[in-house]
This record gives structure tokens, C-alpha cells and sequence, in this order.
């Protein structure tokens, strides 16, 4: 069995302009710099339409010549790579009680991060909020509106469910709104709206650990536990947005078999210390304790570290991830104590001779993963074709 990813290519006629588009700048991405004769011995299009969108990118600001390099005889091949501030994207996280912004450029890198209290996190105070971070992070980069090529917008779900969340708060008058819509035409943007763990585990592709991965699998620490699954660079949605809600799949415990968040997540940590007299505002705080060892905190640790290796084997066996990565709101010795924890039983795919990589990752992305993912939803898709290319 062939287990690379299959390549990425485009057509010569009848086919999207834009899929070649994201064709062409996938192979410049991921080579760094690239002539035009490599991309299309990569792409299967023809050198003559390769230069055409060359053109057309260098004419958008997107791509800048890179350089030289000799090949053989000749000339010297003029070599292409992106241009970071050819094109920026904002993601922003909406809670309940805040607003965290992010601005990358197109390598993923982080430009401006802000966070907004919010006493009211209706649509109209939502949009109103957006528009000035819109205009604020701007001017913090000294680039114009244009510059900007869609919005990614991070709210909580499930979507289209009430009362689902073990104590998250939903978000008030959101029930019957649109929000990619009224976001869109507030920001005069093109938006994408996500949950956080899928916008997490794609921010981990743009500027974390999952650089150069096509297949993996994101245990997102939120309020709750999610799940984000990217196959062939693409995310995993579900008819409704919400595939991966892996915090409600049921497993054992010493009360009998439990939603599997009620053992493993942020709100459960808290639970558990609060019942020992510790109060936790910030996780933060939880390094702390875990370099004290606090009894309570261990035993959490403890009764968390099973049940979450029984959900990492059925992803495994569920999505044949490269690997499963843990990241989120949780500190990173936290992380590190459960990946060394968890008991990773033979019988999965995963098991497998020949790994190049660890069966489980902690996230590098960082406390603002979720708006930064937002942002890097938006990157992805000028880098990932959305459409076959077969003919």
C-alpha cells in the first residue's frame, strides 16, 4: 500500500483558473523557491500556463522572484517564492466574554495579536468590535484594506445546538443568525467561520509542529475537548460543521461510562481542583502545581491519562492520522506529563514499522491557537485546491 500523499496537480483546459492558481502557489510554498520548469514537471501543466500564472501572481503581489540557480547549460532559472506581506488574513476568536484577533502573513507568521473584553458578545456588538480590529491591526502593519484576503471567524459549538456544551456559554441572539454573512459585510471580507479545534489543528499546519503534514489528527483543549482532522490538507467538517466533537464520545470511569470531556478538559481540571480548595483562574496556574506535584492535580492526571489514550487509538483507527497532536489552552508541561502517560496499545494502525514520526505531538502554536488557526483556515485555502482535478 502507497502511503505518500498524492501530489497536487492541475489541468491544462477545462478546469478552474483559481484551482491552478492554488496549484501553482502549493509547489511554491512547499519548495521554498521554485522555477517554472519544476512546477510543471510537478503539476502536469504546461510551462506555458505555469508562466501565465506566474505572471499573474507576481502582477497580485503574491509571489517575488527568489534568486537564480544554474541548470546546467543555459541561463540561470529565475526561482519564485511567496512574499510574505503579499497577502494577509484575520482570524479572530469570539467567546462570550472576548474578542483575541490575529493578523498573519502568508507564511504564518504573527504580525498583531490583540485581546478585546467584551460585556456583551451580541452581533451587532460582535461586528461593531470586528470593524475596529479590522482597522486597528492595519495600522499596526502600515498596509492597505487590499492587502487582506478574507477573515476567519472562531465560535463556539456545536453549531446549531443549544445546551450540548458541559457548561460552556453560548453566545446571546446568535440563534437564528448567519454569522458568515453579517461578518462578511461587516468586515467587507470573504469569511470562514470554524470551531476552535479545527481552527487550532489548522493553525498547527501553518505555524506549528504540523508544517509539511497533509494527514493528522488536533485533541484541542477548550472549555470542553475537541477534535480537529485534517485529510490530504483539507479539514474533516461533518454536514453540519460539526464533525470531531470527540468531548461527548463515551468511556469508562469509576462513576460508570461518562462523556469523555467530563474527564478530560479544562472545565474538568477546574472541577476537580476547586473540590480539593484550589481555585484556578488562569491555566497558567496549573504549571505550578504540576512542578509542586499537587496531589489533586496528579490525580486528575492520573484518571485523564487512560481515558484519553483510549480516544487517541480510536482516532487512530477511525482517521490513519500521521500523527495525533495534543494542544490548546493547557500548559505545555501538562501536555507533555499526559503524552508520556498514555498507554498506546498495539492494536492500531498507527502501530506500525517505519514511523518517521511519534504516535503523539504536543502543539507549539501557542494560548491564541484558535484565532491564529482562524487566520490560517484563510491561508490554507490559497494554498489547497478545493476542487478535483480529474478530468
Amino acid at each position: 500500500m502507497n502511503n505518500q500523499t498524492p501530489s497536487i496537480t492541475g489541468a491544462n483546459a477545462g478546469r478552474s483558473r483559481q484551482h491552478n492558481r492554488q496549484v501553482v502557489l502549493g509547489h511554491i510554498r512547499k519548495a521554498g523557491a521554485i522555477g517554472r520548469a519544476e512546477i510543471a514537471r510537478a503539476s502536469g501543466l504546461s510551462t506555458q500556463a505555469v508562466s501565465n500564472i506566474i505572471a499573474d501572481l507576481l502582477g497580485d503581489g503574491l509571489l517575488r522572484p527568489s534568486g537564480h540557480r544554474s541548470a546546467g547549460r543555459g541561463a540561470p532559472v529565475t526561482q519564485y517564492g511567496l512574499n510574505p506581506l503579499g497577502g494577509l488574513a484575520l482570524g479572530v476568536e469570539v467567546r462570550p466574554d472576548a474578542i483575541i484577533a490575529s493578523l498573519l502573513d502568508l507564511e504564518g507568521s504573527s504580525l498583531f495579536t490583540t485581546r478585546t473584553d467584551l460585556e456583551c458578545a451580541d452581533p451587532p456588538t460582535v461586528a461593531g468590535q470586528l470593524t475596529r480590529l479590522r482597522d486597528q491591526a492595519l495600522e499596526h502593519v502600515e498596509l492597505p484594506a487590499r492587502k487582506l484576503v478574507g477573515a476567519g471567524i472562531v465560535m463556539p459549538g456545536p453549531f446549531g445546538m443549544r445546551g450540548f456544551s458541559e457548561g460552556a456559554s453560548d453566545l446571546p441572539g446568535w440563534e437564528n443568525i448567519d454569522p458568515a454573512e453579517l461578518l462578511g459585510a461587516a468586515l467587507a471580507l470573504p469569511v470562514t467561520v470554524e470551531n476552535d479545534a479545527n481552527a487550532a489543528a489548522m493553525a498547527e499546519r501553518v505555524s506549528g509542529i504540523a508544517r509539511g503534514l497533509d494527514s493528522y489528527a488536533y485533541l484541542y483543549f477548550g472549555a470542553g475537548l475537541g477534535l480537529g482532522v485534517l485529510a490530504a490538507g483539507c479539514l474533516m467538517r461533518g454536514a453540519h460543521g460539526n464533525a470531531g466533537e470527540v468531548g461527548y464520545i463515551p468511556v469508562p470511569s469509576a462513576r460508570g461510562i461518562v462523556p469523555l470531556e467530563t474527564l478530560v478538559s479544562r472545565l474538568s481540571v477546574r472541577r476537580a481542583l476547586a473540590a480539593a480548595g484550589i481555585l484556578v483562574t488562569d491555566m497558567s496556574e496549573l504549571t505550578a502545581l504540576y512542578h509542586a506535584q499537587s496531589p489533586p492535580l496528579m490525580a486528575w492526571l492520573d484518571q485523564a491519562a487512560p481515558a484519553l489514550s483510549l480516544a487517541a487509538q480510536t482516532i487512530e483507527n477511525l482517521f490513519d492520522p500521521q500523527t495525533v497532536i495534543l494542544g490548546g489552552a493547557m500548559p505545555a508541561p501538562v501536555l507533555d506529563h499526559l503524552i508520556d502517560h498514555m498507554s498506546m496499545a498495539e492494536a492500531s494502525v498507527s502501530a506500525r514499522a517505519g514511523r518517521t514520526l511519534p504516535r503523539l505531538l504536543r502543539g507549539t502554536a501557542g494560548r491564541t491557537t484558535a484565532a491564529q488557526g482562524a487566520a490560517a483556515l484563510v491561508i490554507n485555502q490559497i494554498f489547497t485546491p478545493q476542487i478535483s482535478a480529474q478530468p
